[in-house]
């Protein structure tokens, strides 16, 4: 492709996953002969599966012990992440670019008081007045102290006070939608010239009581032993398995990255996102618009599925993928990772960005996908919410 000077560029990558911190552990899972076995905690939470949350040596990215205690894990994992992608693009110890670079986090809630939600959810069985018992449960039950913890902001001021980015700060919440939209946002915002450096990017604790209960509501977990992404059956939960992920970027105009010297892992070419109603073919009408229009100079390659393994949503997405792209290899990487609501497409352009620049043959996640003959030099990233919300980006190699 014709290179812009506002073409928006990947210069630092942060990952944090079950299978450890960093680049490292990540390019291994995408330069492996064969698929990585997937790190599974299958006790803790029974009868739910988690991917869950690697040993993390908080004091690398967040000096100061009073700064980790006053952050709940979900701020301290975006928070480390963060650290990481600004090491990884060598912004860390500059403290112009960090004053000036903008910042874009996607968040969910923060962690909740356990003992409430049960006192709750244990008379809601008993009572039908349930607007009523909340509103009770919610003047006596509840610390005003848990609403700071609970406040989804805190993360880009968590990060703001321990990296000093303190440029603008916009937090987006709503699940996969809230990444997706994350991305989206400050890729426009660079290819406008409204922003030179951005920090995006989420993250996602499934090693948490409460979490179950937002996605039961819909029994959309899968129960039972962990099976491959697209091998997911009806009988054993709903087939999302929850992964524990911190997913940051560093994006860049080019003509900034080129001028500091900085490494470019990858060119996000184009990204789209959308949302409606999914009936009546509508998820498959929004996934082929958005493949032809951001796969629109898709030469073939490597197609990173952010499915969330919900049976039935899934199965629909990678029929679609396999016609709007056929003949690119289709990797699931939630099948290894979890599913990571807010921070799953962050982390798949963060996998993506890695697999293009260190040419990698992926290896396959499933035994149902099939083998890649070649590195890619183009890549799809895409994420489909388990509820709402779809997301699709092209990146290609740094020429």
């Amino acid at each position: 492709m014709h290179k812009t000077p506002n073409d928006v560029v990947i210069t630092g990558i942060g990952i944090v996953s079950s299978h450890g911190t960093g680049k490292e552990p990540h390019l291994a899972l995408l330069s492996a002969a064969s698929a990585v076995a997937p790190k599974i905690e299958a006790e803790k939470f029974a009868p739910y599966p988690i991917h869950p949350m690697p040993e993390i040596d908080w004091s690398s990215q967040i000096a100061k012990r009073g700064d980790q205690r006053q952050m709940e894990n979900w701020q301290r994992l975006g928070v480390y992440a963060a650290g990481l992608a600004l090491d990884d693009a060598g912004l860390k110890d500059d403290a112009q670019a960090c004053s000036t670079m903008d910042m874009i986090v996607a968040a969910g809630g923060g962690e909740r008081d356990i003992n409430v939600d049960t006192i709750i959810v244990n008379e809601g069985l008993k009572r039908n007045d349930r607007a009523q018992l909340v509103n009770e449960k919610l003047t006596t039950e509840l610390r005003p102290t848990l609403f700071l913890a609970q406040l989804s902001n805190l993360m880009a001021g968590n990060i703001s006070i321990v990296h000093k980015v303190t440029g603008s700060s916009r937090t987006f919440m709503g699940e996969e939608a809230a990444g997706i939209s994350a991305i989206e946002t400050v890729y426009a915002r660079i290819r406008a010239g409204q922003s030179t450096h951005s920090l995006v990017g989420g993250a996602f604790v499934a090693d948490r009581d409460d979490i179950f209960l937002l996605v039961e509501g819909i029994q959309a977990h899968a129960t039972g032993e962990w099976k491959p992404l697209w091998q997911r059956e009806n009988g054993q939960g709903g087939g999302m398995i929850l992964g524990t992920v911190g997913a940051f970027l560093v994006l860049e105009q080019r003509a900034y990255a080129e001028a500091r010297g900085a490494h470019i892992y990858a060119v996000l070419d184009g990204i789209e996102g959308d949302r409606g109603r999914r009936d009546n073919g509508g998820l498959e009408k929004r996934l082929a618009r958005m493949a032809a229009s951001v796969g629109k100079d898709f030469e073939g390659g490597l197609v990173l599925s952010g499915a969330s393994g919900l049976h039935d949503i899934s199965a629909r997405e990678k029929v679609a993928l396999e016609s709007a792209f056929p003949g690119a290899t289709v990797r699931g990487f939630s099948g290894i990772t979890g599913h990571a609501l807010e921070a799953q497409f962050p982390l798949g352009l963060a996998l993506a960005a890695l697999a293009l620049d260190s040419k990698t043959v992926v290896p396959a996640f499933d035994p149902a996908e099939p083998a890649m003959s070649a590195p890619a030099r183009q890549a799809i990233v895409t994420t489909v919410g388990y509820v709402r919300g779809e997301g699709m980006a092209h990146l290609s190699a740094q020429q």
